[in-house]
């Protein structure tokens, strides 16, 4: 029955005369036409599913022998499809074809709905999904779906745990290819990503854009309890536990609770005594980072603090805070004697001496003693030196 329908197919079927000038071969299948009989031949391997080409390393089998001879070429590494402007090489025409656009720049495949083009039609149907809203892709294991093949296989290795993408240098393994190539600029110090406004640079593209928050000003996480706004998401989940009272990490010496796990640590060098930052002018170490950087700032002169009404600069914030209040006239410290005001602490506790009559500041030369710094540094004794300056009480 097969050979009869076989034999039917390879019937002439004559076409109009003034199109071809000969005689068609038709398949019975399609009704797709060739000029040629062993053409059809080839054809009707798609219908039968007939692979009659093997390769002879791998086994596997091909409807045409053009397809075999292109798949030798993957155990042979023939690459005979060169670039004239680059001179890269390739296994197959239609691939050379698609890397030539890269040096034209032709971008044959147009989006229908906005205009957009494409290098490779592949990337057109997928582009093709964001209009359509189209989720082809379905994950078998919490039924997630995802517009691109690539994109649900790289969901699936979150339920496997595979970790396909291994660094060279130290071993450690990734889910993503991306994930890696962020790892491995630890190891080559890359910082390929720059900002305009300070030209910081950075490894990766998500840090750069939390980064130019600083200087926009942009806060967009929200507190939903008071409504303060954050730069970055971790100090809003840091404040947040500001409402809650939680304070999850504990001191293993003495009990007391913190809300930060950093806060815990700068305590826990209370009891060590441990101060690990050391600065390289004078050797004088500090219990935190912090502390040491703003002490750098007395070697190095910067004064990054900025009086925006009268252009004073300042070495500490709190210096700011304080020289604001001249502009503001706020005073918050309160005398709970005379109910006067003072604009900082010191002159607060200075003040207060005149009520308890403690006079704090000691002249080591003649033995004589002060209320006030102030009327210390004014003294007259005979030869004196600043060094001879002492103080019983500082706050």
């Amino acid at each position: 029955m097969k050979s009869e329908s076989r034999r039917r197919s390879l019937r002439k079927s004559p076409q109009t005369p003034a199109a071809t000038g000969s005689e068609m071969y038709h398949c019975s299948d399609c009704g797709e036409s060739f000029t040629k009989s062993h053409h059809l031949k080839d054809h009707e391997w798609i219908h039968t599913g007939e692979k009659p080409f093997y390769c002879g390393q791998c086994g596997k089998s091909f409807t045409f022998q053009s397809n075999l001879q292109r798949h030798e070429r993957i155990h042979t590494g023939e690459k005979p499809y060169h670039c004239l402007q680059c001179g890269k090489s390739f296994t197959q025409l239609c691939n050379l074809q698609r890397h030539e656009r890269i040096h034209t720049g032709q971008k044959p495949y147009l989006c229908g709905q906005c205009g957009k083009s494409f290098t490779l039609q592949s990337n057109l149907q997928q582009h093709e999904l964001i209009h359509t809203g189209q989720k082809p892709y379905y994950c078998g294991q919490c039924g997630k779906s995802f517009t691109h093949k690539s994109t649900l296989q790289q969901h699936e290795r979150i339920h496997t745990g595979e970790k396909p993408y291994h660094c060279l240098q130290c071993g450690k393994s990734f889910t993503f290819q991306s994930s890696l190539q962020r790892h491995q600029r630890i190891h080559t110090g890359e910082k390929p990503y720059y900002c305009g406004q300070c030209e910081k640079s950075f490894t990766c593209q998500r840090t750069l854009q939390q980064h130019l928050r600083i200087h926009t000003g942009e806060k967009p996480y929200l507190c939903g309890q008071c409504g303060k706004s954050f730069t970055f998401q971790s100090n809003l989940q840091q404040h947040e536990l500001i409402h809650t009272g939680q304070k999850p990490y504990h001191c293993g010496q003495c009990g007391k609770s913190f809300t930060q796990p950093w806060t815990l640590q700068r305590h826990e060098r209370i009891h060590t005594g441990l101060k690990p930052y050391y600065c390289g002018q004078c050797g004088k170490s500090f219990t935190c980072q912090r502390n040491l950087q703003q002490h750098l700032r007395i070697h190095t002169g910067e004064k990054p603090y900025h009086c925006g009404l009268c252009g004073k600069s300042f070495t500490f914030q709190s210096n700011l805070q304080k020289h604001l209040r001249i502009h503001t006239g706020e005073k918050p410290y309160h005398c709970s004697q005379c109910d006067k005001s003072f604009r900082d602490q010191r002159t607060l506790h200075s003040h207060q001496q005149s009520h308890t009559g403690q006079k704090l500041y000691l002249c080591r030369k003649c033995g004589r003693s002060y209320t006030h710094s102030s009327s210390l540094r004014a003294h007259k004794c005979s030869n004196i030196k600043p060094s001879d300056f002492d103080v019983k009480f500082s706050n």
